[in-house]
């Protein structure tokens, strides 16, 4: 790698401490963030009905609550990104799960249909942030360890799911929906909590020039594992390689304080902008492409699991994600426990093959593998056939959804890595927008064969963007910014 004589890199100090204790915290709380924005998505799901009958919305008012939600979500995944960038990536985290819990705890006391729609807005907004999460868990896993550490993050999305569930079960059918809400705060004051004591990225703190204090944090991790630090000086990775002939620590500070004083075209522009210069112009436009048909093939299916399984008719007024006739029945959240923890046999396949096939190829697997199960569906099936059909699809498109966010996080730079997976995700709550109007509009109006064309499609458009991406993350250290090298 070109290291300087008497220093080490993070990557370096990270692939000698090993996976150990610190990582175990930093997976809890990265994974009980994620978890609770699940556990909210999920909620607002399940009090849908409940709400509409107390306050006696229309079908189109209860809609709007969804609605609400995916667009806050677009506006938030952008911003939590950028924040992350600017101002580190535990401030973005704590700020998103405070937002989160917060809008919770509001819509527990809404005494109206209008004030409901903005605290969920303002849930939405916090929620978009969630990849904050993997961003800084990724920052500190090892490069042998990254990407399954980060599939295995996933996981907690499913167990967020599995909690909602379970706590409708318990509390709606007794205290109604406001007391289900307001016990949904635990996980994000947890959060809040560990969040006191987490450090904030080594990565980010060095890009910021800090490299003492990203010093103290690896001596934290290296303590809490039980390991030491390699011999020498932390330096910065935008020196490996380049000032060899500098030899102390020292002076590689006041090379890189030099190098932030006189600026750069990456410190001078927004960073949203620096996504569309000519080293990233080819990988973000790509990625938004797989984001959009990722997003929009993984919602779509489970839409589609409900029009066309469970012995519901192919040609329903409209889709529902819960009975309507009975808003509290055990069979409607056993229904959301089931498919949450089908999700499970999908983070287990993408942490194997992610570390073993590569990134892209695992997408391309997956995308393949989905569009091969949704073939024989494009003529109508019996009801047996198309659950397992659809099982296997959301299966694999689940294992995608979780290698892109190991692949997006590792193919930006530190200086850009939030606020390019946040625009991403953003470009993906557009697929999730859409998905029900196009495609499930299809299925309702009993043209199965057309909207079966239409996910393969989406899905091969995915297959063949990975292919074009120009970067294989499996094994590279993560650049810190643009000038680093590839």
């Amino acid at each position: 790698m070109g290291d300087l004589s008497d220093g080490f890199s993070v990557d370096e100090a990270l692939s000698s401490m090993g996976f150990g204790y610190f990582h175990v915290v930093a997976l809890l709380y990265a994974g009980v963030g994620w978890a609770s924005n699940a556990m909210a998505l999920t909620l607002l799901s399940i009090i849908g009905p409940a709400v509409k009958s107390e306050w006696g919305l229309s079908s189109n008012q209860e809609s709007m609550i969804t609605t609400v939600v995916f667009a806050g979500t677009l506006v938030g995944a952008y911003f939590f990104g950028y924040v992350s960038d600017a101002y580190g990536r535990r401030t973005s985290s704590m700020s998103l799960i405070t937002c989160v819990g917060g809008a919770i705890l509001l819509s527990g006391f809404s005494q109206s249909y209008e004030f409901l729609l903005l605290v969920v807005s303002l849930f939405g907004f916090g929620a978009g942030g969630g990849h904050v999460f993997a961003s800084w868990f990724l920052e500190f896993a090892p490069i042998s360890t990254r990407g399954s550490a980060t599939a295995v993050l996933s996981l907690f999305y499913s167990f967020g799911n599995i909690i909602a569930a379970s706590l409708a079960w318990i509390i709606m059918p007794r205290l109604g929906w406001r007391w289900l809400l307001i016990s949904s705060c635990l996980p994000p004051l947890f959060v809040l909590l560990l969040g006191l004591i987490v450090p904030e990225s080594p990565r980010y703190l060095i890009m910021k020039g800090k490299i003492t204090d990203a010093h103290k944090v690896l001596e934290k991790v290296a303590l809490l594992n039980r390991t030491e630090l390699p011999r020498g000086s932390l330096i910065s990775s935008l020196l490996i390689g380049k000032d060899e002939e500098h030899g102390s620590s020292e002076q590689s500070q006041l090379l890189y304080a030099r190098k932030e004083k006189d600026g750069s075209s990456e410190s001078r522009l927004p960073s949203v902008f620096l996504l569309f210069s000519p080293k990233l112009l080819r990988t973000t436009f790509l990625l938004w492409l797989v984001f959009f048909g990722n997003v929009f093939a993984y919602y779509g299916i489970i839409f589609l699991t409900t029009e066309m399984s469970g012995g519901q008719s192919n040609c329903m007024s409209h889709p529902v994600l819960i009975n309507d006739q009975d808003t509290t029945s055990n069979t409607s959240y056993g229904e959301i426990l089931l498919n949450s923890l089908a999700e499970f046999p999908s983070a287990l396949f993408a942490a194997v093959v992610v570390d073993w096939a590569g990134r892209k190829l695992s997408l391309v697997m997956t995308s393949t593998l989905s569009f091969i199960l949704l073939v024989p569906l494009v003529c109508q099936q019996s009801e047996i056939v198309t659950t397992a059909l659809l099982f296997g699809a959301r299966l694999f498109i689940t294992s995608g959804t979780m290698v892109l966010a190991v692949y997006a996080s590792e193919v930006y730079p530190t200086s850009l890595r939030s606020t390019g997976v946040g625009v991403a995700t953003a470009v993906g709550c557009i697929g999730g927008m859409l998905c029900p109007y196009v495609a499930v509009a299809l299925i309702e109006g009993c043209h199965q064969g057309p909207a079966m064309g239409l996910f393969e499609a989406v899905l091969v458009l995915i297959a063949v963007s990975v292919i074009l991406l120009p970067l294989e993350t499996k094994g590279k250290r993560l650049n810190d910014s643009l000038q680093s090298d590839k």
